[in-house]
């Protein structure tokens, strides 16, 4: 199964797809960890990001892209993988979705974790104080929360108008969560 996790800043996206990784048996990829292994193995890529980083420019989707690729042509994958942090924007959904009907690995689902706003401002707010950062106030958290709103707005439905969009209610427990997830796009995986 191959799925993409869709969801504002502390919507659970990171702590929904290690559960998701163990229980359907398929890697999760990060950009931001794929994009540090490959700067820290010297890859070819990984050279180039390195290189726009140092200039304090972010990295291309061309080369995110690159690095993805890669990835998704590994023997793990196969079976499916789980996408967290990309595509943020409309270009780089139609750019992913073009390599992966390239390289017959269609998305099966973009599942997106619906929270309310005040909510995810709740949970970045107390995420911040437990790891003593103080560049989360509710205001700044409330205008990250408006770029990427106006940002994913269009990925959402881009996957809705691909038939591809599942919404599920990121309220409640972790187990509560899951188990929404996992009745959504695989019940017979279903847990108990």
């Amino acid at each position: 199964m191959r799925l993409v996790l869709l969801g504002a800043p502390g919507s659970g996206k990171g702590t929904q797809a290690a559960r998701l990784k163990e229980h359907l048996q398929v890697p999760h990829i990060s950009t931001g960890d794929l994009l540090r292994a490959e700067v820290a193995a010297g890859s070819p890529l990984g050279l180039q990001a390195r290189e726009v980083m140092a200039r304090g420019d972010l990295v291309s989707d061309e080369i995110l892209l690159g690095m993805l690729e890669d990835r998704f042509s590994r023997a793990d994958t196969k079976g499916g993988f789980i996408l967290d942090g990309y595509p943020r924007n409309l270009a780089q959904a139609d750019a992913m979705d073009a390599l992966l009907t390239r390289i017959g690995q269609p998305m099966d689902y973009a599942v997106q974790l619906d929270v309310p706003v005040e909510l995810l401002v709740e949970r970045i707010a107390g995420r911040a104080k437990a790891e003593g950062r103080a560049d989360d106030s509710p205001e700044a958290v409330r205008k990250r929360l408006q770029v990427y709103e106006n940002q994913t707005a269009p990925v959402i439905e881009f996957y809705r108008a691909h038939g591809q969009l599942t919404v599920v209610d990121g309220v409640g427990s972790l187990d509560e969560v899951f188990t929404r997830i996992i009745e959504a796009i695989a019940p017979e995986k279903a847990v108990g």
